[in-house]
């Protein structure tokens, strides 16, 4: 039975190992040209070491495509198979040398924090994304409403982010159903939902679908408690759901005074305040101020780790203003909010942007609401907190975004100056 089966394995690479045979059969007949007669002559030495040079050509030919078919059947966690030796040696160099990379911890939630881990993940492997998990809009709501589960939305595009996956898979991953009752739905929530289901703990299905997904670093959300995010307004009305929040001002217009938990005590995952001590570096943001990086700052025992660690905290600030959050926000009132939530200052650095934007499409983030965020240097100064400022970025379809490669350049100086 056993021979059997490795006739079929041999059957299975009989293609391969034709350039082999052919390598043999020349190595054997530079061997009869070079010993057919006592006395050999130049051309009998030429044509021998011809055959054999052929031979070593075509025998070597098979070793590579064995190689290669070997990795493809076992690619060890790698999401896309090498296409030859040198992309798998290029494959594990860059390993290598991500590996020895600074540990850099991101915290946040929404697109701005999955863009600039797509940037990160050029410069090191050693990154752990700590994500909220109090969104309860959109798909992510849904899931949450319906299978009683953590928001798996804002997880799931910092796992794609990180990802070493085909371009079919990621892909597949943001695709969203168009039809039916799963309308709106993205794959990759309800891959996740699915992995929740045979895991014990969410942590255990992010990190299952981070072995899948071949995911450089790691993601954690802030907690696995179930949280409610509530927000006072300046004028005392009260605010419930994180989703609300953001869209207050279509209906009560007003500044945010603070946001809360609905309850104290939120315990955080264990190890997202392991990943904080140990970091050479922390990144807060990019992302809306009140509804994803603030979200995990309230989470007990969080605000203390930041304070505590040695690592630089280095707070992205966004580019343009957010209706609803920060309206007429300076780069200094950004950083007061997250300080006085806090209950005590943790941020070193202020990353912020000084590239240039078009008036028009200024025009068209004022007659939304939104506008370029002032940086007031004397302020956030008064506050013991450095200024860095950089050409951050980037404008897709008349929409102002920070440029994932430029904004992960600018965090790697930062890092390698403290």
């Amino acid at each position: 039975m056993r021979s059997i089966r490795w006739f079929q394995i041999g059957f299975r690479f009989k293609k391969l190992l034709i350039s082999g045979i052919v390598g043999l059969i020349f190595l054997a007949a530079s061997l009869v040209v070079l010993l057919k007669d006592l006395t050999v002559g130049p051309f009998q030495w030429g044509a021998s070491l011809g055959l054999a040079a052929l031979g070593i050509v075509f025998i070597l030919d098979c070793f590579r495509k064995v190689f290669i078919r070997f990795i493809n059947f076992y690619p060890w966690a790698m999401g896309r198979k090498p296409a030859n030796v040198r992309e798998f040696g290029d494959i594990l160099y860059k390993r290598k040398v991500l590996s020895a990379g600074p540990k850099i911890v991101a915290i946040g939630g929404g697109t701005g924090i999955s863009t600039m881990l797509r940037g990160l993940k050029a410069y090191t492997s050693n990154i752990t994304a700590i994500i909220t998990v109090a969104d309860d809009g959109g798909g992510s709501g849904t899931l949450r409403s319906d299978l009683g589960m953590l928001p798996p939305g804002d997880i799931r595009n910092c796992m794609i982010a990180l990802a070493e996956t085909e371009p079919v898979l990621e892909k597949l991953m943001n695709y969203r159903f168009t039809e039916g009752s799963l309308k709106g739905q993205s794959f990759g929530n309800l891959f996740l939902a699915a992995m929740n289901g045979i895991s014990n703990s969410f942590e255990e299905a992010v990190r299952k679908m981070g072995q899948v997904l071949a995911v450089t670093g790691t993601v954690y959300p802030v907690t696995e408690e179930n949280i409610t995010l509530v927000a006072e307004l300046e004028d005392g009305t009260t605010i419930r759901g994180e989703s609300r929040i953001g869209s207050h001002h279509l209906t009560h217009p007003g500044r945010i005074k603070r946001v809360m938990l609905n309850r104290e005590g939120v315990q955080p995952l264990p190890q997202a305040i392991k990943a904080i001590m140990d970091a050479d570096l922390i990144v807060l943001g990019p992302g809306s101020l009140y509804t994803s990086i603030i979200p995990n700052i309230l989470v007990e025992g969080v605000a203390k780790a930041l304070a505590e660690t040695r690592a630089t905290k280095v707070y992205v600030c966004n580019i343009m203003t957010q209706p609803g959050e920060t309206e007429e926000f300076t780069a200094g009132d950004h950083i007061a909010a997250i300080h006085n939530h806090a209950q005590e200052p943790i941020i070193d650095c202020c990353l912020v942007n000084c590239g240039g934007i078009k008036e028009q499409i200024l025009k068209k983030y004022r007659a939304d609401g939104a506008d370029q965020v002032m940086i007031d240097l004397s302020k956030i100064k008064r506050m013991g907190v450095r200024v860095i400022e950089k050409d951050l970025v980037r404008i897709a379809n008349d929409l102002v975004r920070h440029d994932p490669e430029k904004l992960a350049q600018a965090i790697m100086d930062i890092c390698k100056h403290h």
